[in-house]
């Protein structure tokens, strides 16, 4: 134990010498049962596997991240870096500081694992280090149950710089630089004292476009957990209809929404996969509407675009447009049956061997039929659809499609050939979403249409024959919707979330 006192906040009181002699005595052991393997961890060795190879004989290196202030000394609630997520099957919470290094070998590449292991009690960081010790964020793993973990060799993280300068001068180095400026900084170091500078940036690119290309294709422990995902999404879609009588009696209903659907993404998973957006009225016409600060009013759609994101990482992201009363107004049903109708032009179009872009292209055409049929489009559909035009674009501006996993805009460092003008593969997760958003200050739209906007948004797994709608338990069609709502608004009418 050292004999210096640990650096303490301005706030908090020194230690006194007794106590330092008192707190580590008198404590039940740690346990030697190993933790068991973490499913995700098993999927996650073939990943490795399949990253050395396209890199034979270079040293990978792939940081989690650290912590971050999110103000003062509160640090927000830890994520990994996706690709170190994937790499390893860590998933909430871990794990901070820690970083993968795939080393070269004669036959291939070692995989360590470096992070932080949880000190003994003995030493101050147990109870004195608000950021790390077991007093304060809990006990932490120590190297072997870490291994037992995620079936990767571990080491800690004060090895780390010796492992980056090992045989530097004859070893390429490429690091994923976004990850972690202190370990890219380090990695830049060992580059530098051994005249490796030259084209790192071009290298350390290409690790991460890899990364991301890599990620396109789910394997069949993905595709699970994207069911799953879908899963507890419409359990908490179905709690936020039910509550809807308490969101508009309490104000503040957007509010409402939000939380209700993060108390059961919460539950469920990890929490929201992003910021839920819960737009009420003219609010569902901003595209990325996350400040939730509306009433909701009976008479008024509201636009929930939310996924519960599970403790692996793996996320849903559903829209439904949902009348607020139960029941859709003539105008607003002539709205969602046009966005329903491309969307469904949008999965058909969602097969293995289309572009990507196929499915963009096919629910854009409905959706400037409409909008040229409603006389708001000032040349043909085929006019605004062609280079030169676009009009329709000013009711939605917003591409169809994403990938989606383990990032709700995943794969998003892949390069165009491979996404946006890439073809669609068995085992690619995409979003199909198409929307009319009609502004109540846009004096082109109809009077009784002003104020109406519409998503609908599903999650698409693309399989050998065509593809599975992983949200498909959520109902589409306004006849559907309006039937779902029916028990549970009477549901919520009748004994609400919480009274008083």
């Amino acid at each position: 134990m050292s004999d210096e006192q640990p650096k303490l906040p301005n706030r908090q009181n020194p230690f006194s010498e007794a106590f330092r002699e008192f707190i580590p005595i008198q404590w039940a052991p740690y346990s030697q049962v190993m933790p068991d393997r973490l499913p995700a961890s098993t999927a996650a060795e073939p990943r490795r596997t399949a990253l050395a190879e396209a890199f034979p004989g270079e040293r990978l290196v792939v940081p989690a991240g650290g912590l971050k202030v999110r103000s003062n000394d509160c640090d927000y609630v830890f994520r990994p870096h996706s690709a170190f997520a994937w790499l390893t099957g860590l998933g909430a919470d871990r794990e901070p500081d820690a970083v993968l290094v795939l080393e070269p070998t004669d036959a291939g590449h070692q995989s360590t694992l470096y992070f932080k292991p949880r000190a003994p009690r003995t030493d101050p960081e147990f109870y004195a280090d608000a950021r790390y010790g077991e007093m304060w964020v809990g006990q932490r793993e120590s190297l072997d149950e870490m291994q037992a973990m995620t079936g990767i060799s571990c080491a800690p993280i004060s090895e780390l710089p010796a492992a980056l300068a090992k045989n530097a001068n004859s070893t390429t180095i490429r690091v994923l630089r976004a990850a972690d400026e202190q370990v890219t900084a380090q990695v830049d170091r060992v580059r530098s004292e051994n005249g490796q500078q030259e084209n790192a940036l071009e290298s350390d690119d290409q690790l991460e476009v890899k990364l991301s290309t890599m990620r396109l294709v789910k394997d069949d422990f993905e595709a699970e957990q994207m069911r799953e995902a879908c899963r507890a999404t419409a359990v908490g879609f179905e709690a936020v209809v039910a509550d809807l009588p308490e969101a508009v009696r309490r104000g503040r209903g957007e509010r409402w929404v939000e939380g209700i659907f993060g108390l059961h993404a919460r539950h469920h998973g990890n929490g929201v996969g992003y910021d839920s957006i819960a737009a009420g009225g003219d609010h569902a016409n901003t595209l990325h509407w996350i400040r939730n600060e509306g009433d909701l009013r009976e008479g008024d759609l509201l636009l929930l675009d939310a996924g519960v994101e599970l403790d692996t990482l793996y996320t849903a992201d559903v829209t439904r447009t949902l009348p607020v009363s139960g029941r859709f107004s003539p105008a607003q049903r002539k709205v969602y049956d046009a966005v329903l109708e491309a969307q469904e032009a949008g999965i058909a179009a969602a097969r293995p061997g289309n572009k990507f872009s196929d499915v963009h292209a096919a629910a854009i055409a409905v959706i400037a039929r409409h909008l040229h049929a409603w006389g708001l489009l000032p040349v043909t559909p085929e006019e605004s659809l062609g280079p030169d035009g676009g009009q329709h674009r000013r009711w939605m501006v917003h591409g169809t499609s994403h990938h989606l996993g383990i990032d709700v805009h995943d794969c998003a460092q892949a390069l165009r050939e491979d996404y946006r003008d890439g073809i669609l593969q068995p085992g690619m997760v995409i979003t199909v979403e198409p929307g009319i958003y009609l502004k109540a200050t846009d004096l082109l739209v109809p009077e009784e249409m002003r104020g109406i906007g519409v998503r609908i948004e599903d999650d698409i797994l693309i399989t050998s024959d065509g593809n599975e709608n992983l949200s498909a338990m959520l109902p589409r069609t306004a006849d559907d919707v309006e039937a779902w709502m029916a028990p549970l608004l009477q549901q919520g009418t009748t004994t609400g979330t919480v009274h008083g």
